[in-house]
């Protein structure tokens, strides 16, 4: 770590501790030459995850935007933020636990579907069906036939 004093790169560490958020590490340092001490923070480099479209443009993933699409299929739902937010930390955690850089937005689709199926049925379909994009009334009578057999197999255990 280059010295703000002298420019001298040589230098020691004297303390090092967390800031308070738990997201940095503080250090304090003494220059090898000068004797002059000053501090740095270390801070966790993340590599930016990419979705890649439908239409194979690519753009950053948005963690806002799959809360926004979430909450949106929750309206007038009995299902609380914190419930949504935790939702949106698991399908984020399952992103950034595959060490992919790059992911389709219909993986993070399917991700946001599993997580709504546990939390609110009905958010659940509402979701699919505009994910999915049922193209008729049949297509969205599966999805709800499924949903009832599923429902019906775990009722019976």
């Amino acid at each position: 770590m280059r010295c703000p004093y002298c420019g001298e790169l040589d230098s020691k560490v004297i303390d090092s501790r967390p800031t308070e958020d738990g997201e940095k590490i503080r250090r304090r340092r003494e220059c090898l030459i000068c004797g002059k001490r000053f501090t740095t923070y270390e801070i966790v480099e993340t590599v930016p995850l990419m979705v890649v479209k439908k239409d194979r443009s690519r753009e950053a993933f948005d963690r806002q935007k799959l809360l926004t699409g979430i909450m949106r299929a929750c309206e007038k739902r009995p299902v609380s933020f914190e419930m949504l937010e935790h939702a949106v930390d698991n399908i984020e955690q399952s992103l950034l636990n595959s060490y992919e850089r790059e992911v389709t937005s219909i993986y993070i689709g399917e991700l946001a579907m599993e997580e709504l199926k546990k939390i609110d049925e009905v958010a659940y379909v509402r979701f699919a069906s505009v994910y999915r994009q049922f193209s008729d009334l049949n297509t969205f009578m599966e999805e709800l036939k499924d949903i009832l057999n599923n429902r019906s197999k775990h009722t019976e255990k």
